[in-house]
């Protein structure tokens, strides 16, 4: 018989006390902070850097997978900062003070050192998401953000795979190629950057450096709209970096080695805030993964866990499905995981029960107790820091409550229930670069910046349990009838019905009679469920046995949720996967709603106008 989680402890985690003010507005609004005081903040990002490389010289920063042989390459504090500081000299002998530093390609150790290095020296590093590059066929997004960075400078950490990329660029940038430079008038390579001698030039460069001080021009994922590239300064980092770091307080001489494996792009903000800037302040080691949370790329991510035991884990909802199904099939990857694991992360959108129970599972016969699950809420624009789930919580959907130094507005909904979110605090954004329009239409009269995101109460009357999210408002529509559908909740509802058969879905419905749905079949669990490991696509979606889980599983669903906003009358069967040029998913794997719909109306109509087709499931 299976253990059941919730009759084992959480393995201890030293969380921050909640300890929450709640006021309650004229206009019906409430404001919601954190009473306990927000610790000070480091001076800047590279300030972490020096610190760690004479406290720890040898130990490891950044470790890659490398060569030949695809081994780990470790580079230490000390080799660390000796090439930041050599990298430093070469951006201040360029001598284009302000201009931007591009990088076009995915994290190494190479693009973790020219990030604070060109932070040092006062040129704001703008990181692009890999798609735009590699995926593109017009390269003209990626134009698009050229005129609007004017770069000095362009890293990509191969020429020969970003070629297409940097030779449809144009401009007057330097080309700085890790690996296999390409045959271009203004190319540098690694070696020169990092043979520069550094002079008295870069420590003036350093101490110049304020919070006021441009550090990024990070980009918006594109999951609500149109990247656009947000200003970040470096006291927004670092005030970020205090809030996220003041969430666990352990004792001194109690602090655990902090070891992570992680693949989160420093493209979005999770990656290259959370992630990357939290190493270096707590001096730990990241180990670069090169998987992916895809059915193709999945394997590289286990095969690192089978020997690093990380700290703490973060991944995205479908990340974890394909974790849980590895966890029960491989007691090794078991034991490695869990054997120093405090907390697991997750981000994107909410984790399903069934998979939330599947990991608890495992971390229970592995270690005797479950593994606190947090999340958080922020964006590009916040750092990524508004509100933390700083507590051992028994459910998933949370976001939290405020970080110290955060002030949280709730502007009721129509709905009495649910709240519309606006954050006013030292790490949000300023606005938009060269939009100043925008970045005016993103703060309300009182400066606080309206996220477009919904929130709930878990419980109204004890706000010290946090809140839950309830929705972009901007993804929910109405049926013909008037009714509001809210997207999210629908979405998570729906996937924990068809748990593990279906990998994600789209809702759909806007002017119509009722709600249907897109959706991608989780294929290794389907082939698993049925017992037919080589099944294609067609053979699964004509699959009798498939098709009436699917069928039973939403009837189910229908049936605890029976009203016309949650009742799902139509699913359709998508082969294609969700395309990154497109828009229609990101490095992290969100699926962006309006895009997939866009992308895929005639699969929409198909879903509401088709009588029979291999594709569509009818529910009733």
């Amino acid at each position: 018989m299976p253990l059941d989680p919730k009759d084992f402890p959480f393995r201890p985690v030293p969380f921050l006390p909640r300890d929450i003010d709640l006021q309650h507005q004229p206009d019906g609004s409430l404001i919601v902070r954190s009473r306990i005081p927000l610790k000070p903040s480091a001076p800047h990002i590279p300030s972490l850097l020096h610190r760690n490389a004479r406290n720890r010289p040898t130990h490891p920063w950044l470790v890659q997978r490398r060569g030949a042989d695809d081994e780990w390459q470790s580079l230490t504090y000390r080799d660390g900062l000796a090439q930041v500081q050599s990298a430093t000299q070469f951006l201040l002998d360029l001598d284009r003070p302000g201009r931007t530093v591009m990088v076009l390609s995915e994290n190494s150790l190479e693009h973790g050192v020219l990030e604070v290095a060109a932070m040092q020296a006062g040129m704001p590093y703008s990181p692009i998401t890999t798609a735009y590059s590699l995926l593109s066929h017009d390269h003209e997004k990626l134009r698009a953000m050229v005129r609007l960075l004017e770069p000095a400078v362009i890293f990509a950490q191969s020429g020969t795979r970003y070629e297409k990329a940097l030779r449809a660029i144009g401009g007057d940038a330097m080309i700085i190629c890790a690996d296999d430079p390409i045959d271009h008038p203004r190319v540098t390579t690694w070696s020169q950057v990092t043979g520069t001698v550094p002079t008295a030039a870069v420590q003036a460069a350093i101490d110049s450096l304020t919070p006021d001080t441009v550090a990024k021009y990070q980009f918006t994922s594109g999951s609500t709209g149109t990247p656009k590239a947000v200003i970040v300064t470096q006291g927004m980092l670092t005030t970020s970096l205090a809030m996220t770091t003041q969430m666990i307080q352990w004792e001194a001489g109690d602090t655990p080695e902090i070891v992570l494996l992680d693949w989160l792009p420093w493209s979005h903000v999770a990656g290259g805030h959370s992630v990357f800037n939290c190493i270096l302040d707590e001096g730990g080691t990241l180990y670069i993964d090169d998987g992916r949370p895809t059915p193709a790329e999945f394997h590289r991510t286990l095969r690192n866990l089978r020997t690093i035991s990380p700290s703490r884990f973060s991944g995205v909802p479908v990340a974890y499905a394909m974790l849980a199904e590895a966890l029960q099939k491989d007691d090794l990857l078991g034991a490695s995981l869990f054997r120093h694991l405090h907390r697991l992360t997750y981000s994107g959108a909410r984790l399903p029960d069934a998979v939330h129970d599947a990991i608890q599972q495992q971390a229970v016969r592995h270690t005797g107790h479950r593994i606190p699950f947090v999340s958080a809420y922020g964006s590009t624009e916040t750092s990524a820091a508004v509100t933390y789930v700083h507590w051992a919580a028994e459910q998933t959907g949370l976001i939290g409550l405020p970080h110290p130094g955060v002030d949280l507005k709730l502007i009721p909904l129509g709905d009495n229930a649910r709240y519309e979110i606006r954050v006013r605090s030292p790490a949000v954004t300023r606005g938009y670069m060269k939009q100043p329009v925008l970045s005016r239409e993103a703060f309300d009269e009182d400066g606080f910046l309206c996220m477009g995101d919904a929130a709930a109460f878990v419980d109204a009357d004890r706000p010290e349990e946090g809140f839950r999210f309830a929705g972009r408002v901007a993804e929910e529509f109405k049926l013909q009838s008037g009714v509001f559908v809210r997207v999210s909740s629908l979405r998570v509802d729906c996937l924990n019905a068809a748990a593990p058969l279906l990998s994600d879905l789209v809702i759909t419905g806007a002017d119509r009679d009722y709600v249907g749905a897109l959706a991608w079949l989780n294929v290794a669990a389907c082939r698993d469920f049925l017992g037919h490991a080589g099944l294609d696509f067609a053979g699964l979606a004509a699959h009798p046995a498939l098709r009436a889980a699917l069928q039973n599983a939403f009837a189910a669903h229908n049936a605890r949720h029976p009203g016309s906003s949650t009742r799902v009358r139509r699913l359709w069967l998508l082969e294609k996967p969700a395309s990154l040029d497109q828009g229609e998913t990101n490095d992290k794997g969100y699926i962006n709603q309006r895009k997939v719909l866009e992308q895929r109306s005639d699969a929409v109509r198909s879903l509401y106008a088709a009588a029979d087709h291999p594709n569509l499931v009818c529910i009733d």
